[in-house]
């Protein structure tokens, strides 16, 4: 078992560190090492292009974990207070919206959102003064945001419910007995004890928007993020400078994941 586990993530994570150590070639040439470099770094980072995407993917990542954070301690919270059944279908709803294959969800949302615009456009049209331009929505920022929001929000509601499961409820009750408001009680007790994995979702929420390629394909629209960038220039061959990127968006990734998990070991080492 310890050489077959052995093998497995050799296979995982030789070929990365071949990313990363070819990432510093001083060559053109991304498969041939020509002494070492770190020029495809500073050309990466000078790129404009890079950057204008580099800005859209963080502009995207930061809106849709903020917002996958609120609604999902909302609804964690929410789900605490549900039994029987209608718990069980939306136990099993959550976890559908993770397992899902992420082509599907591009797909499903793609269709939803061009259905729906084509229902808004025209009735905003008409309800615009006459000379006036109406506005008309349309694939881009928003689109983006909501889809990634959307199936972000499952994974915070399955963190923070983790951490809920794990309080001690006769904390809330004697805030209650204490004649605290429900909103205190949600403030003083309950949110501190659940602020790590809120924090920890955050974390893990953006850097799956921050990575992800296939639902943003989808529904980018003329928006292009990161790994849309790279994907459209591998096809034209990959270079140290694609190298490069890939390693550090490998390495801000790592660094959000291993705080996520620090984050999320705090919290359940505190006293219930």
């Amino acid at each position: 078992m310890r050489m077959y586990a052995t093998c497995v993530y050799l296979f995982l994570y030789i070929p990365i560190g071949v990313i990363a150590l070819f990432s510093f070639n001083a060559g053109r040439h991304a498969s041939q090492l020509q002494g070492f470099s770190t020029k495809w770094y500073g050309k990466a980072l000078g790129n404009p292009f890079v950057m204008d995407a580099l800005q859209t993917s963080l502009l995207v990542a930061f809106t849709s974990a903020l917002l996958a954070s609120l609604f999902g301690t909302m609804a964690a919270l929410a789900l605490q207070g549900v039994r029987g059944p209608v718990r069980t279908v939306f136990d099993m709803l959550i976890y559908v919206a993770v397992m899902i294959p992420g082509i599907v969800i591009g797909i499903a949302t793609l269709i939803g959102l061009v259905t729906l615009f084509d229902q808004l456009n025209p009735m905003l049209a008409a309800l615009w003064p006459e000379g006036a331009q109406a506005p008309r929505l349309s694939m881009g920022l928003g689109s983006l945001i909501a889809a990634h929001t959307m199936f972000l929000m499952a994974l915070v509601i399955i963190i923070v419910r983790a951490r809920l499961a794990g309080m001690d409820r006769a904390l809330t009750e004697a805030s209650s007995d204490l004649y605290a408001t429900p909103f205190g009680t949600f403030r003083q007790v309950t949110l501190p004890m659940i602020f790590p994995a809120v924090l920890a979702g955050f974390l893990l929420s953006f850097t799956f928007s921050f990575d992800d390629f296939i639902i943003a394909f989808f529904v980018a629209g003329s928006e292009t993020t990161l790994p849309i960038y790279v994907f459209s220039s591998i096809r034209r061959g990959v270079t140290p400078e694609i190298n490069a990127i890939g390693t550090m968006v490998l390495g801000v990734s790592l660094i959000l994941l291993v705080a996520a998990q620090v984050l999320l070991r705090r919290g359940e080492r505190k006293p219930k």
